[in-house]
């Protein structure tokens, strides 16, 4: 099973996607992420991944290629603008949407801002694991 995540700049949702998967996917299965654009990974993302045990400051932020949907068995899109602008998917490619929200765009005191990339990890995770769930009952 090869999964793709896919947001607009790779930063957060789709860099916690990829985390939270790399953690729950049984082994062999290939866990990447990606952009429409890359604008690097968001330091906020990374810190909260960590407080839940996730090391994500390896990951880097990439644009998505060819090679990248050719490759995918499953594309999951976590944002509107990239199911919008999500590229052509060759034929068999699945697809699933998740409208979340870009914990990037908060406001208020760091704490406030904190408090929603926490809700958005939280978030993450429970769709990681259920979609994790749904696909190694389909395998079986």
């Amino acid at each position: 099973m090869n999964i793709l995540f896919l947001c607009t700049g790779n930063s957060c949702r789709s860099q916690m996607a990829e985390g939270w998967a790399r953690r729950l996917a049984p082994p062999g299965w290939t866990i990447q992420s990606a952009g429409i654009e890359a604008h690097g990974t968001n330091p906020r993302a990374i810190a909260v991944m960590a407080e839940a045990r996730v090391d994500i400051a390896g990951q880097e932020s990439t644009r998505v290629t060819e090679a990248m949907l050719q490759e995918a068995d499953l594309v999951v899109t976590v944002c509107g603008h990239a199911d919008e602008h999500c590229p052509v998917l060759p034929a068999g490619t699945r697809k699933e949407h998740w409208p979340l929200n870009d914990p990037a765009k908060a406001t208020g005191t760091e704490e406030e801002i904190m408090a929603v990339f926490r809700a958005t990890r939280d978030e993450v995770r429970e769709r990681v694991a259920g979609l994790m769930a749904r696909l190694q009952e389909s395998a079986a």
